[in-house]
C-alpha cells in the first residue's frame, strides 16, 4: 500500500482533532466568519488563476496554496502573492 494514500487523510484527521476543541468553545458567529473567510480565500485564489492570462499573475493551485488560503483567507492569498513577487 502506498504511504502517500494514508498520509493526507491522516493529516486531515489530525487537523480536525486539533481544531475541534477550539470550535466547540467558539461562538457560532466566529465559526461562520472563519468559514466564510476560508471560502473567500479559495475563491480569490481561483479568480487569480482564472485571470492569469490577462494579468500575468498566477499561483499554482496546489495543496500548500490551498491550505494557506483556507487558514488565512484573502490575507493569506496576498501573502502568497507577496512571497512569489519577492522570490522572483
Amino acid at each position: 500500500m502506498d504511504l502517500s494514500r494514508l498520509l493526507l487523510p491522516g493529516l486531515a484527521v489530525l487537523l480536525i482533532l486539533a481544531v475541534l476543541p477550539v470550535l466547540r468553545a467558539a461562538p457560532l458567529r466566529q465559526i461562520t466568519r472563519a468559514g466564510a473567510n476560508s471560502l473567500l480565500g479559495l475563491g480569490a485564489l481561483l479568480l487569480v488563476n482564472l485571470t492569469a492570462p490577462l494579468t500575468g499573475v498566477s499561483l499554482g493551485f496546489n495543496l500548500f496554496n490551498a491550505l494557506v488560503t483556507l487558514v488565512l483567507g484573502v490575507p493569506g492569498l496576498g501573502l502568497l502573492l507577496l512571497v512569489q513577487w519577492v522570490l522572483t
